[in-house]
């Protein structure tokens, strides 16, 4: 039987080859080292590396990643019962490394996203095994690549298109320049004799989409053979559900497939749609001596596809489930941490909680970053999150020669084959922006007639999911319009990025598309207080400085944030430091999420014309100023709430079709039909009520409409409100906050305590636009459950802040915590 040793003690990390700018006092020095880990976290640990996230830090330890390091650890090998065969297993090396047991090279790596496995059967013993990591500098590596291939435009002055390593190490337009090394995944000693399975690749069928039923399994079963071992038949068998098959792996063989047949398995659905129920799936290996080796993962019964035939309208881009066509509701995943060692199933599930309740129904992850962790995609198959999985290229050209080709086809290899089990991956996307980038970015100048990666995304990347995993939908790239004939990011065909709107135009920009479905698309704001307190210790955080600065990444990043707010918010008061950060904050927050909101609402009112939306971006992986609705320390931006409200399955949303006509649009993107009265009232901004129409509503699932909202004639500002029963769907003002003729605010606090919290109770006596309240001034890691509501003279609206701060605490009450538009008026 195979037996698995986790080498996870012990280790120790020395500075073997310092660059020139490495602290004098590091050279040679050793400090213990956790598996998994990284350079940066064991230095943090050893109390010999200030915090990088924090000031200016980052921009003084990029020696790091120019530096040669050495792990090492000693281990005894276990009783495994005579095993013959001893192999280590290494889940993630990052990235140029060289593997020595007792002072013996077994192997060389220059790939962070796959599995390395190397046979040490011939150089281990009994006890006292030294084992050693050289990890070089992954800069001189590809200093020599890039001296072979040439030059390859990237959108960004860093080599990561020379090694396969996660891009955004290399700095991004959110991301710090923080390029790491170390043993990223858990390294295994595997003992065993015989024969042992080497992979699993679980393919479902069900025999009628959509419905639960009779469906099937078929376990492709890999084997690897000991040299010494006779080549007998091995014998296989497969349970699940209750069910169980056997077969054969013939003699000599190393393949093998087994088909299980279930007749009564409940389909998995995306969260929103149905359940998701998972079985384990389990194959074991026996030969003539019995047991040899076993395999179990959880998956689940459901179909999935990609329609994209041509339309009178151009090209759709329609994911299908189980026959239904999901109306997508997404976010794009960037790596959660730059230090991807140190994230674990608990960071994965509170990321993802973001995502649930914000009413996502899909991640996107990202072409930048890495394949996740096993943990993470669990997590997304309990949940019903539907996942898009890039392959890891973006934003540049790539050499399609060795050594770098072979790395590409082991690692696609490798995790097709990983993720295979996961009934929340629905499509293969081969890269981010990189067709996009050729077309319009002068890469080809640059390149001329050498390779730059087409024949990835179009023959080696489409050929593995084929080969490996034909029941899931692939697409060469995002954006991408289905043809090497068409601009490839162009609205009419398959899924485009809209980036003119934040990089160049208003965000009411957004009204002017009308695309297929949008894959990219998102607008900045600031980090919560917080997480700004903590990342800025130059003085009391501002907008703009050293630090400040060096926490924005986006080019112009300020400014774009600053033109973004002026025509439609206040600029703030400056009467002190604290209040004008308060006052930035707020107002950058607050213009970042009616961006979203906006945005949304206009996409998803195209529906099914426009068949999803993924925002850019869910998550940040440090404290930055950032497209993030949820910032680097977790806390949720405005823009969650945004987004979350303009997530809803049954959405309802005011548009301006043209001048001063709007009108609401309804869309059923439920579970069942929207059987409701929908109520539309016009009222001044002194709220006088001018106009109330209730509106019969009857909506299949997947059905719209569109209702009429009358106006009086004038130029006054209106509030226009669209009410299902007591909920409010939309409530929007017909002109500009600054040109509304807002009053000031005058509303009375009052305050209770919860069962988790606190109750904050605002009732208005007079308009207040954008109510918000700010409990992170009290407590760190307050959650408010609503945030950005506007009342009417006379309405109350009672918060719920989940906090450790008491009820009777008088800063509840302080300007700075309850805040509305018309403060920042100057009424």
């Amino acid at each position: 039987m195979t037996s698995t040793s986790t080498l996870g003690t012990g280790w120790r990390l020395t500075l073997s080859g310092p660059h020139p700018d490495a602290p004098a006092d590091l050279h040679g020095r050793t400090v213990p080292a956790t598996v998994p880990g990284c350079v940066h976290t064991d230095l943090l640990a050893a109390g010999l590396l200030a915090d990088p996230y924090v000031g200016l830090n980052e921009a003084e330890q990029h020696w790091i990643g120019r530096s040669d390091w050495t792990w090492s650890t000693s281990f005894d090998l276990p009783d495994a019962g005579g095993a013959a065969r001893r192999e280590l297993v290494f889940h993630g090396l990052d990235t140029v490394a060289e593997v020595s047991v007792n002072g013996h090279v077994v192997g060389r790596t220059a790939n962070m996203h796959r599995t390395h496995t190397f046979d040490v059967t011939e150089l281990v013993r009994p006890t006292g095994n030294d084992l050693q990591v050289r990890i070089s500098s992954v800069y001189a590596y590809t200093d020599a690549r890039r001296a072979e291939s040439g030059e390859l435009p990237t959108t960004y002055d860093e080599p990561f298109n020379h090694v396969r390593k996660m891009a955004a190490n290399f700095g991004w337009d959110w991301g710090p320049t923080l390029v790491t090394a170390g043993i990223w995944k858990p390294v295994e000693l595997l003992s065993w004799s015989g024969a042992r399975l080497e992979s699993v690749r679980p393919a479902v069928t069900v025999a009628r989409p959509g419905q639960d039923g009779p469906a099937t399994v078929t376990a492709h079963v890999a084997v690897r053979r000991a040299p010494d071992a006779p080549a007998d038949e091995l014998v296989l068998t497969a349970t699940v559900a209750g069910q169980r098959a056997t077969g054969r792996v013939p003699a000599g063989a190393g393949t093998a497939e087994l088909t299980v047949e279930v007749p009564d398995a409940r389909l998995w659905w995306p969260t929103g749609l149905g359940e998701q129920p998972l079985y384990d799936l389990t194959v074991e290996l026996a030969d003539g001596r019995g047991a040899a080796d076993r395999w179990s993962r959880r998956i689940g019964f459901r179909t999935t596809a990609l329609h994209t035939a041509p339309d009178r309208a151009g090209t759709p881009f329609e994911i299908l489930v189980n026959g239904v066509h999901v109306p997508v509701r997404g976010v794009n995943w960037i790596p959660d941490d730059c230090f991807v060692s140190r994230l674990g199933r608990d960071d994965y599930a509170s990321a993802l909680g973001h995502a649930v309740e914000a009413n996502v129904n899909l991640i996107r992850v990202w072409g930048g970053g890495i394949y996740e962790k096993d943990e993470f995609y669990d997590l997304c198959d309990e949940r019903g999150l539907l996942v898009w999985q890039d392959f890891l290229f973006a934003c540049a050209t790539y050499s399609e020669e060795e050594p770098l080709r072979g790395e590409v086809l082991a690692e696609a290899r490798d995790n097709v084959t990983r993720l295979a089990p996961h009934p929340s991956l629905v499509l293969w996307n081969g890269n981010n922006e990189n067709l996009w980038g050729f077309s319009d970015w002068g890469w080809p100048e640059i390149v001329g007639d050498r390779s730059w990666g087409l024949g990835y995304y179009t023959d080696l990347l489409p050929g593995v999911v084929a080969e490996l995993d034909p029941t899931r939908p692939y697409w060469p790239g995002s954006p991408y319009s289905g043809s090497p004939d068409l601009h490839p990011n162009d609205p009419l065909h398959g899924p485009v990025h809209i980036w003119d709107v934040w990089n160049e135009r208003d965000w009411t920009a957004y009204a002017e598309y009308q695309p297929r479905f949008v894959a990219e698309f998102g607008f900045q704001g600031p980090a919560c207080r917080p997480t700004v307190r903590r990342a800025i210790d130059d003085g009391p955080p501002a907008p703009t400085g050293p630090v400040a600065d060096a926490h924005q990444k986006a080019k112009n990043g300020v400014a774009k944030l600053r033109r973004g707010v002026l025509p439609h918010l206040p600029g703030g008061r400056r009467t002190d430091p604290e209040q004008e950060m308060a006052d930035w904050i707020y107002l950058a927050q607050l213009n970042q999420a009616r961006a979203v909101r906006f945005g949304v609402d206009h996409l998803r009112g195209q529906w099914p014309r426009c068949s999803g939306t993924i925002l850019w971006q869910l998550n940040d992986c440090w404290p930055a100023a950032s497209w993030a609705t949820v910032d680097g320390d977790g806390h949720r931006k405005l823009a969650w709430y945004a987004l979350r409200a303009a997530y809803r399955p049954r959405h309802g949303a005011v548009s301006q079709a043209t001048g001063r006509r709007p009108f609401a649009r309804l869309t059923n993107n439920g579970d069942g039909p929207w059987r409701t009265e929908i109520t539309v009232q016009v009222h001044t901004v002194a709220g006088e009520p001018l106009s109330q129409d209730v509106h019969p509503v009857a909506l299949p699932v997947g059905a719209t409409a569109s209702l009429p909202v009358e106006l009086p004639a004038g130029d006054a500002a209106l509030v226009v409100t669209v009410r299902d029963g007591a909920h409010v769907l939309d409530r929007t003002l017909t002109a500009e906050d600054i040109t509304a003729g807002l009053p000031a605010a005058r509303f009375s606090v009052t305050t209770g305590a919860a069962p988790d919290g606190v109750h904050v109770r605002v009732l208005a006596h007079t308009f207040l636009r954008d109510v918000v309240l700010h409990a992170d001034r009290l407590d760190d890691d307050a959650y408010v459950d609503e945030q950005m509501i506007t009342l009417l003279p006379g309405e109350e609206h009672v918060f719920h802040a989940r906090t450790t701060a008491p009820a009777d605490d008088p800063r509840w009450r302080h300007p700075l915590t309850v805040r509305c538009v018309n403060d920042l008026l100057g009424s």
